[in-house]
């Protein structure tokens, strides 16, 4: 259709409204979930940038379209996305699509509120603090605060300004002038945003003291001890260490019962990144491995990766009954948080975060709880955990796969040696070529759409496989499908 010719509006017409709508979902029904998570279908659809551009005509221009034009540009961008609900994609720690997650999102985009006030979000206002007991109740802790944040770095950011605000609550209002040099601790396998944190907050990267890991990946106790001795030594103050638990690459859990008495023994806040494996706390068998996390100050938790929630779902969880949240943040607009309303402002959450707007993220848990009850997210974890397990047996038993230590989580890192490179490991290049392996298979799996897996460099080792084991819905036949499929792609290099 020419750009002259206009095209009647929607508004006011709720029968057109409707009809697209229905069209849209009967769209997204069929090309993003039951073709996306189906696994005769592909992973993704690879173009270069230049050609996906004139694939999906991003041009915006002055006249609109017809809707039989919308509903080819629905099609076109989920036929070009990448399908992260499908069986074999092992390339995130998120995957998979819960159903009644799915249905909470819609109902969120639907009703398209700001969960700011009691007044516009009264059922999600309610939601989230439910939600939010039941996650402190997991960790240990039978009362606290909290909030959904924007992702998990941004809890982890919260974190350190909470810590920083607690210790000198003048900062506030005064700022950096007032602080002397602060130091804070973490594993060389922390979250990147830690780092990130410590610059947007105006600590600085310099304030962020790294402590060494052991072989596992796992924070050493010791080593956190004789960093802040220096630290204390060099004229900074220490105030926070941030643990992992569920590092992003190899999955480890860092020893919090120790770290917990390092820092009571010195009055650090403790924060514990559990972005990745706080949803191990559901499972009776594994829950171990975060032994100790009840004596925490501050916990990230994500729901959208390990228990599919869908992104994004991220809560900062706080043992502080002091209302520290919106001491620290809070700024007491009156347009918003009038105090003279009638219902309890103590409703309004909205002063407990930086934002203004917030997006409602508990909704998505909450319906897909109800329905699969703590029995069934139990289930889902000791799923993942017993598939992933079944890959590195499988993995053991076949040539040319070479495990990077035994997992204690539901990362699985591995190489793959392809037939040129075996029985060469005394070859004086044969680590230089292997680190160009997985790249090459990165390529060949994406362009054929077979399926994703993450890889990296870590340390001295050069790159290797990351399969993520999280999509509820995987079998032992995906878990199998992955090994052969590395093989076909690897049979020639």
């Amino acid at each position: 259709m020419a750009d002259s010719e206009a095209l009647p509006s929607l508004a006011g017409d709720p029968v057109a409204v409707e009809a697209l709508l229905r069209a849209v979902f009967g769209v997204v029904v069929d090309e993003a979930i039951q073709k996306g998570t189906n696994a005769s279908q592909k992973v993704c659809e690879w173009k270069e940038p230049e050609e996906l551009k004139q694939l999906l005509d991003l041009e915006l221009r002055s006249q609109g379209e017809s809707q039989e034009q919308i509903l080819e540009r629905c099609r076109a961008v989920i036929r070009y996305s990448v399908k992260t609900g499908h069986p074999r994609f092992f390339n995130q720690l998120f995957s998979g699509l819960d159903p009644h997650a799915l249905a909470g999102r819609i109902i969120t985009e639907s009703l398209n509120t700001s969960q700011y006030t009691y007044e516009i979000a009264p059922v999600f206002v309610l939601m989230e603090e439910e939600v939010l007991r039941k996650l402190r109740a997991l960790v240990g802790w039978s009362s606290g605060d909290g909030i959904f944040c924007p992702g998990g770095s941004i809890s982890n950011m919260y974190a350190v300004n909470l810590a920083r605000y607690q210790r000198y609550p003048d900062c506030k209002q005064r700022g950096l002038r007032t602080l002397p040099p602060l130091a804070l601790f973490t594993s060389k396998e922390c979250h990147y945003s830690i780092q990130k944190g410590a610059a947007f907050l105006g600590l600085g990267t310099d304030s962020v003291r790294v402590v060494k890991a052991d072989e596992r990946g796992k924070m050493v106790p010791e080593d956190l001890e004789r960093q802040i001795g220096m630290a204390e030594a060099e004229g900074a103050v220490p105030f926070l260490v941030s643990a992992t638990s569920g590092t992003t690459v190899l999955g480890a859990f860092d020893p919090l019962e120790a770290i917990a008495d390092v820092c009571q023994r010195h009055g650090l806040w403790l924060h514990v990144d559990a972005a990745w494996g706080g949803s191990v706390l559901l499972s009776q068998t594994h829950r171990h491995l975060l032994d100790g996390i009840q004596r925490a100050d501050s916990v990230a938790w994500n729901p959208h990766k390990l228990l599919a929630a869908g992104l994004q779902c991220s809560a900062l969880l706080l043992q502080d009954t002091s209302n520290l949240l919106k001491r620290c943040h809070g700024s007491q607009a009156s347009y918003l948080f009038q105090q003279d309303k009638f219902y309890d402002v103590a409703l309004d959450t909205g002063d407990k975060v930086v934002q203004c707007g917030r997006r409602v993220d508990c909704l998505k848990l909450w319906l897909m709880w109800k329905a699969q009850g703590d029995q069934g997210l139990e289930r889902r974890i000791d799923q993942a955990f017993a598939l992933a397990r079944y890959l590195v047996e499988e993995i053991k038993k076949r040539e040319g796969l070479e495990l990077v230590m035994e997992p204690e989580f539901v990362n699985v890192c591995f190489w793959f040696v392809p037939p040129s490179l075996r029985g060469k490991q005394d070859s004086p290049d044969y680590h230089e070529r292997l680190s160009k392996v997985a790249p090459m298979l990165k390529e060949r799996m994406v362009k054929e759409g077979s399926m994703m897996i993450g890889y990296q460099p870590h340390g001295t080792r050069g790159n290797f496989f990351r399969v993520v084991v999280a999509n509820p819905a995987l079998t032992c036949a995906d878990m199998d499908f992955l090994l052969n499929e590395l093989e076909r792609l690897g049979q020639d290099l």
